[in-house]
């Protein structure tokens, strides 16, 4: 008998436009001989199922459950396309635990603490993963420019803490301008993380549960066509994202080990993409995604391509890892 499954996409976030981007890929991919596919919209005002003809039913929050024209439909897994809050950040793992209704992504606790950069920064540290000089700002907090600049040096890098996308960043290149990129940062969240610029190439690591192991997928060398790996390159075509990455050999091992080693020391299920810059031949880790892009332009469904998984493969075995 086919698995029901629900697609949830959307979210409260400024990424809820490219969460339904990847919900719709995964939507279009799913082998229908294995799946029945549904579409469920999650948003601030509404949680909808879609159907074929853009019709909206509600959904019954108490089981999560949705019923159309008299037939009340449950699912046997969800598969989690929402990038950012509410379901990067634990509170969708959490309300599908508490249902007992598996689901693609990481569990609550590991959501909730790789989608603050500041607390899985700090994680990792003991075990020796490497990371830029960092300086913490909470919204209300005095701001001491000197005790940054002291701290991380210039160029730095501000960043709101809980967002994704590259929403609420600003490369600062003079004292003056620490305040306005607070500003833009403050925009996406009330904490903030400063962090040194790391001089170095620039990858991207997927890492996923494929077939009960743990698998470091190709490795993506990033080059932005500007200043850094903002919006813009990422998602309007400002950047040129090679795989495999142009490396050598020692570094690709290095940042494997390092990659894997993150994950499970983090107890990561399901997708994962770290981005990592190396200095003085390190991989300093930058931060962990655990809801990745999933469009076929996406870093994460490239990689999977170059190590011969199809997107149809990787979406079905994400399904089939949850569903044990």
């Amino acid at each position: 008998m086919k698995k029901n499954i629900a697609i949830i996409m959307g979210g409260y976030s400024s990424e809820y436009e490219i969460s339904l981007k990847s919900g719709q890929v995964v939507f279009d991919t799913l082998d229908t001989a294995k799946y029945n596919a549904y579409k469920i919209h999650i948003f601030k005002t509404k949680w909808v199922y879609i159907d074929a003809n853009d019709a909206e039913f509600p959904i019954d929050k108490n089981d999560f459950s949705v019923e159309v024209n008299g037939d009340k439909t449950t699912f046997d897994c969800v598969f989690n396309a929402i990038h950012g809050t509410p379901g990067e950040d634990g509170y969708m793992q959490s309300y599908f635990e508490l249902l007992n209704i598996p689901h693609t992504s990481c569990g609550m606790y590991q959501a909730a603490l790789t989608f603050n950069k500041r607390d899985c920064l700090s994680a990792v540290k003991p075990y020796g993963i490497k990371t830029a000089e960092s300086f913490f700002v909470n919204l209300g907090d005095a701001v001491n420019e000197d005790a940054i600049i002291d701290k991380v040096g210039l160029p730095c890098f501000v960043k709101a803490n809980r967002a994704g996308s590259s929403y609420g960043i600003t490369k600062v290149y003079k004292k003056e301008e620490l305040q306005n990129a607070l500003k833009v940062a403050f925009k996406e969240d009330d904490e903030i993380i400063i962090e040194s610029y790391l001089d170095g190439i620039e990858v991207s690591v997927g890492v996923i549960s494929y077939k009960g192991k743990v698998k470091v997928l190709p490795i993506t060398e990033i080059v932005s066509n500007n200043d850094f790996f903002d919006y813009k390159a990422k998602y309007l075509g400002e950047s040129q994202e090679i795989t495999p990455a142009r490396i050598t050999k020692e570094q690709e091992d290095k940042v494997k080990i390092v990659a894997k080693k993150v994950y499970e020391v983090l107890r990561m299920k399901g997708f994962s993409r770290s981005e990592y810059i190396f200095k003085d031949g390190e991989p300093h880790l930058l931060e962990l995604n655990t809801v990745p892009g999933l469009t076929k332009e996406s870093i994460l469904p490239q990689q999977a391509v170059a190590a011969d998984i199809s997107l149809a493969d990787l979406f079905s075995n994400a399904i089939e890892e949850a569903l044990k």
